[in-house]
């Protein structure tokens, strides 16, 4: 597709947005559920409309609450018992760009494909340094600053300051980081004290390679689509906004010319073209939202 930049009030319609971290979410939460479904994971539903996806062992869940007790759209976590408390949880809030939380949930079922040593592998306090650097390298190749220290906490932000991660050292209260954002990792974006501001968090077991997931997806430097209208407005006066133009068609050929009046030339058919069914005819599909 051919785009190019423009003013964000001259622009309607069918967009491109970045940086990404300004994109906020979308209206379904279908691509992020979708690498789950592939795997055969059960899904439930409450009275309320919220949705609950279950691994077959009951070891890894996730919940898509719309109508839960606070923003916290997304909460996934896994179990060494399924009866027992949680090894990890991640969560994101309801205006997290659902591109983030679809590059986890792909990175969880590749894991859980692996096996309980690749999705339940949690941290090494022997290599916690070398641990908290792999999540922040995607970051740093793409021009995220490091910020001014602070008592155990590591940070990074985008050039334009509109987004950032942070990583906190030592000892953490295990109940806090499932529940608050005391997290030992926290990513945000958007402007600050905004409706539109994000966040993700990932307890401190998290495996790296889900954590640096999310971290590359949100430093990737290509846009994503949205509908202008669909986007609050601290985000399309902040972002760089442009129009999904289609491509154009190729110019047509000598031997396509030939052909077009080779058509004219032909006798017309006697007998009119019957629509059917094909393979491009989608069903309707119920969508979990």
């Amino acid at each position: 597709m051919n785009h190019g930049p423009g003013d964000p009030a001259e622009i309607d319609g069918d967009v491109f947005v970045s940086p990404r971290y300004l994109a906020g979410s979308t209206a379904t939460g279908d691509p992020a559920l979708q690498p789950l479904f592939a795997l055969g994971w059960e899904l439930s539903h409450d009275d309320l409309g919220n949705a609950y996806v279950n691994a077959p062992d009951h070891k890894v869940r996730l919940g898509f609450l719309p109508e839960g007790e606070d923003d916290g759209l997304w909460r996934i976590s896994a179990y060494r018992d399924r009866f027992g408390p949680p090894v990890w949880g991640v969560s994101f809030n309801d205006t997290a760009p659902t591109e983030f939380v679809a590059a986890f949930t792909t990175a969880l079922a590749k894991a859980y494909v692996a096996g309980p040593d690749a999705y339940l592998a949690g941290r090494r306090p022997e290599s916690e340094e070398l641990d908290a650097f792999q999540p922040m390298v995607p970051l740093m190749q793409r021009g995220w600053e490091i910020q001014h220290p602070r008592w155990g906490v590591f940070e990074l932000r985008a050039p334009d300051g509109l987004a950032g991660i942070e990583y906190t050292t030592g000892d953490l209260d295990v109940e806090k980081e499932l529940t608050t954002l005391e997290a030992r990792w926290y990513l945000w974006g958007g402007p600050k004290k905004s409706y539109a501001r994000w966040y993700a968090t990932a307890s401190t077991h998290t495996p790296i390679a889900l954590v640096r997931a999310i971290t590359d997806s949100v430093s990737d430097p290509a846009p994503l689509p949205r509908w202008k209208d669909s986007m609050l407005f601290s985000l399309v006066e902040r972002a760089q906004l442009t129009p999904l133009v289609p491509p154009r068609s190729p110019a047509p050929t000598p031997r396509d010319l030939q052909r077009a009046v080779a058509a004219r030339r032909a006798p017309a058919l006697t007998t009119r073209s019957v629509p059917r069914w094909t393979t491009a005819t989608r069903p309707s599909m119920s969508r979990v939202r």
